[in-house]
């Protein structure tokens, strides 16, 4: 298929039909020795598919919003592009069950997948040993600053407000929350993230990387090839993300809520 034959949509183009990220549900609560019926709204999860250069690769299971950040930045933190400009095309079908990329060159399909961990996991052939460290910096960040930038991240909840069992991440600076993104995988947030900031070419020099996921050793591999020297998340670290953060130069936080949170290793960022 030639890739000039596509057109470009930029994420949910007027064209496609709105983005699914939710369903309306008639269900029974149990409440105060009572059962009534109510309404309420359910999370979409969806299997996308990804094609590059023709070929089919793999399928997220995704909430289907923002596919063409997911399907870039999947790629991106893959190793499989660098930049925008080896982009030649995207197409997200009318569905939005397939992103269709074609680049600029021919690429190679990774030919052993390891499956990633936690629920609604994805695909990484990324080899853990040759995650590159992320560059010096000189960020800062006292202890209440941590925690006002969390405190951002959960005030812009929106789909979680509404639906519930869902992921939520955020590129910030030191001040702020930049964007943030939401999906019921925590790997996809982060990959949203990084095709998002290369699609907008984005130049940030101070990297922060908010989440309301787990940190495994995948998601910090993410976050390293997205050149972000501090994560933030409002659950736990496992043991090898730890070990991954010190050897990368990765300040890791971890359980960031009512006050407190713990520091994992890099403790040199924060300062009080």
């Amino acid at each position: 298929m030639d890739p000039k034959a596509h057109t470009h949509l930029p994420p949910d183009d007027d064209r496609l039909p709105p983005a699914p990220s939710q369903q309306l549900l008639h269900v029974t609560q149990y409440h105060e020795d009572a059962m009534t019926e109510i309404g309420t709204a359910v999370i979409v999860e969806q299997s996308v598919s990804l094609t590059v250069n023709g070929k089919l690769w793999l399928s997220f299971m995704c909430t289907p919003t923002d596919l063409e950040a997911l399907a870039v930045g999947f790629l991106y933190n893959e190793n499989v592009i660098a930049s925008k400009d080896e982009i030649e095309d995207i197409y997200v079908c009318a569905q939005r069950d397939n992103v269709d990329i074609w680049l600029n060159r021919s690429v190679d399909q990774p030919r052993n997948w390891r499956r990633t961990s936690g629920c609604t996991g994805g695909y990484s052939a990324v080899v853990l040993e040759e995650v590159q460290p992320v560059p010096p910096d000189n960020i800062r960040l006292t202890p209440e600053e941590v925690l006002t930038l969390m405190g951002k991240l959960f005030a812009s909840q929106d789909m979680y407000r509404k639906t519930g069992g869902v992921h939520s991440s955020a590129f910030a600076n030191r001040k702020e929350v930049i964007f943030q993104l939401e999906d019921v995988g925590r790997h996809n947030t982060l990959d949203k993230i990084a095709g998002k900031i290369l699609l907008d070419e984005m130049d940030v020099p101070e990297r922060i990387l908010l989440t309301t996921g787990r940190i495994s050793s995948e998601m910090l591999q993410k976050a390293a090839r997205m050149k972000v020297s501090m994560l933030i998340s409002l659950s736990s670290p496992t043991s090898m993300s730890i070990e991954l953060a010190e050897r990368l130069g990765i300040t890791l936080v971890g359980y960031a809520r009512g006050g407190k949170f713990n520091l994992y290793c890099h403790p040199e960022r924060i300062i009080w």
